[in-house]
């Protein structure tokens, strides 16, 4: 059966472009189109779509108010379609902490023919919508931060942190994944190398929104900066994150090399470098997404030294990167989503010293 879409934006342009873009793909077609979300919810209900694309300012009511809406009634995999403006990618990454799955750009000039040469784009992401985990949106666990203030008195009297590093790749659902496990981080934990698959212009918001939530500080990643503990680096989007070494510190660096398994950043790329250059002193995390990266860096790191943690099948929304790498024995725990900060900094903790540095 053909996925059934329905598109909710308060464009015509937009939904003319929608509509040619789905009833092309054999696999899929266009049931409904909304121009507010008071028409998309009654066509919820007579059409009952498999997927929903989503403006994010909407008339009549905020594109924001429907989706939270929308996801504590009635869940449903939900396709973003955004501007990429500053203030935009900021509502983006409300929507996706609200439940929405993805996100798609829309460019800034030449809308129609821009839309057009997203359309493989945008029909890929409709399926790997399709394809997700939708749950209600859960409290999260009351006891979390005592476990995580527990480790950090213990990270304290070890002096570990400087040497540790913690490397994290994720994808679809991640930018959620990643808020819940760094909100958990305490402040002296080692510094944090994240890399997510985001486009240009999202990552500094993101970055900030997280400054705003965490104990820690999270900033996006520059060339060359010092990895300090207790501050999270994010790969800058369309820029690749790496670690490297100067003297007796680890440095970032970014390159702009060409995408890695179709990314950039790419996953395996920040691991490969975590292996090279911190080996038995770092953690790898690889969590929610769809495809294979960062399996093969995840697998160079374990044979480096390195100990590593896989987001579990139950909390994904896209079980795809970790089950790559648990399929190449490249994982030695696998922990639902918020076990994960704690079962991270007990093994950080259960390490009595630094390992020599490469």
């Amino acid at each position: 059966m053909k996925l059934k879409v329905l598109v909710v934006d308060d464009s015509a342009l937009i939904r003319s472009i929608m509509k040619e873009i789905i009833n092309s793909q054999p696999d899929m077609e266009l049931v409904g189109a909304a121009p507010d979300p008071y028409v998309a919810r009654e066509l919820i209900k007579d059409l009952n779509p498999d997927v929903i694309t989503l403006d994010v300012e909407m008339p009549k009511m905020d594109g924001l108010d429907f989706l939270e809406k929308l996801m504590r009634l009635r869940p449903l995999p939900v396709l973003m379609i955004s501007s990429q403006t500053e203030r935009g990618s900021e509502t983006t990454l409300r929507a996706l902490e609200l439940g929405a799955i993805d996100f798609v750009t829309k460019p800034k000039l030449g809308i129609q023919s821009g839309m057009m040469e997203y359309s493989d784009i945008i029909a890929d992401k409709i399926r790997l919508v399709a394809s997700a985990k939708i749950e209600r949106r859960k409290a999260p666990e009351g006891n979390i931060e005592k476990k995580t203030e527990h480790s950090l008195a213990l990270i304290q009297n070890d002096s570990l942190s400087n040497e540790k590093i913690i490397a994290i790749g994720a994808s679809t659902g991640g930018t959620e994944a990643i808020r819940i496990f760094l909100t958990r981080m305490p402040m002296d934990c080692p510094g944090i190398l994240i890399a997510q698959h985001m486009p240009e212009g999202f990552t500094q918001s993101f970055a900030r929104r997280l400054l705003a939530l965490c104990k820690i500080s999270v900033k996006e990643a520059e060339d060359g900066e010092l990895v300090l503990p207790g501050v999270a680096y994010i790969a800058p989007g369309n820029c690749h994150l790496m670690l490297s070494r100067s003297r007796n510190h680890y440095v970032t660096r970014l390159d702009h090399g060409p995408p890695v398994n179709r990314h950039r950043p790419s996953v395996d790329m920040l691991f490969s470098s975590v292996a090279a250059h911190a080996g038995g002193n770092a953690t790898g995390v690889i969590m929610t997404g769809m495809g294979k990266d960062g399996a093969l860096g995840l697998l160079e790191m374990k044979k480096a030294g390195a100990f590593n943690f896989a987001q579990d099948e139950a909390s994904c929304a896209v079980y795809g990167m970790p089950k790559e790498a648990v399929a190449l024995g490249a994982v030695h725990e696998i922990a639902p989503l918020t076990e994960l900060p704690v079962r991270v900094l007990n093994y950080i903790v259960s390490m009595k010293k630094p390992i020599n540095s490469q």
